[in-house]
């Protein structure tokens, strides 16, 4: 489905930023969503394709915008049981598992979390963002387990994305890491950005990138002749960037268990418990789980607090590595 709008930008708009304009001249249209037709070269100023959503209009510019629809037939339903823990009118928390992608991507475009909502109740999910991320305000990895929360109008969209965006969420993950913390707790505070030797990651930088920061404590520590040094770690999330906690711990030089983009070798240790040392090797995850998220209701504006427990392929680990330790 397609619609295009046509003006002449007036004397009272001049000069104004194209994507304040539009969202004003078509009350149906969310800022957020103006913003991303603009990035997909949907926006033409004076019959030339404009990409920067900040641009300034000018008096009798001739702006001619595509509305195209967010294209939900092309999603199949995926008949995965979700886990919910709230619903209400305008969002659901779901504690998602590992081993499902958030929303279609490369190799992948039919078993997500996103077909699993279209069986679920394709109607009723925001669409101002990315046509194949219905309802996908935020994102945590595949192979990361936890809380997330699902839009389902996309008034609800816009304010959660903008308690991110003003870090006001609570987001809080449990991980277990190799060695001990050095200091035990503390806050890391670096860029990060893009990997250069792999596009696939991200890595810390010293110039550029996008900030992010990561409070974290230890909660325990694993440490005897019987078995590796390990530490069960608390991290609390500032800012949200792609592999945030991953490549802070890699920084630091106490890589994720099982994290297998950025992983730390296992060496072959002597006299360890023969099956501690095979939930290690099998660990088909990273130790890292979405612990507790915490938001303003975007229509009620009451706190919203959420816990979920850690898995129990996880929890197995712990309890083996706290009975050796003792």
């Amino acid at each position: 489905m397609k619609n295009i709008i046509n003006f002449i930008i007036k004397e009272e708009d001049g000069n104004k930023r194209i994507d304040t304009i539009l969202a004003y001249h078509d009350k149906s249209l969310s800022r957020t969503r103006v913003k991303n037709l603009i990035l997909d070269s949907k926006l033409k100023i004076n019959n030339r394709v404009i990409k920067d959503p900040s641009s300034k209009a000018k008096l009798n510019d001739k702006i001619e915008l595509d509305i195209i629809e967010p294209k939900k037939q092309s999603l199949k339903p995926y008949n995965f049981k979700l886990n919910i823990i709230y619903e209400d009118d305008d969002l659901i928390v779901i504690d998602k598992p590992s081993g499902i992608s958030m929303h279609p991507g490369a190799g992948n475009y039919d078993n997500t979390i996103v077909n699993a909502l279209m069986n679920y109740d394709s109607k009723n999910l925001s669409d101002i963002g990315d046509e194949l991320r219905p309802g996908i305000v935020h994102r945590i990895d595949k192979d990361t387990s936890g809380l997330i929360v699902i839009a389902k109008n996309n008034l609800t969209h816009e304010k959660l994305s903008i308690q991110f965006s003003e870090h006001s969420i609570t987001r809080v993950y449990q991980t277990l890491v190799w060695g001990k913390l050095r200091p035990q707790k503390g806050k890391i505070e670096t860029f990060i950005t893009r990997s250069s030797k792999n596009r696939q990651m991200m890595e810390v930088s010293s110039r550029k990138g996008k900030k992010a920061i990561t409070h974290y404590e230890t909660l325990e520590l694993f440490e005897s002749d019987k078995v590796p040094t390990f530490s069960f770690i608390q991290c609390k999330l500032e800012t949200g960037r792609t592999h945030q906690i991953r490549v802070h711990m890699s920084y630091k030089g106490n890589n994720i268990l099982g994290d297998k983009k950025y992983k730390k070798k296992f060496k072959k240790f002597k006299n360890i418990d023969e099956d501690l040392n095979n939930k290690i090797l099998n660990l088909d995850r990273q130790f890292l789980h979405a612990k507790q998220l915490g938001f303003d209701h975007p229509k009620t504006g009451e706190r919203l607090e959420f816990s979920s427990n850690i898995p129990n392929e996880l929890n197995e680990i712990l309890k083996k590595l706290s009975k050796l330790s003792k």
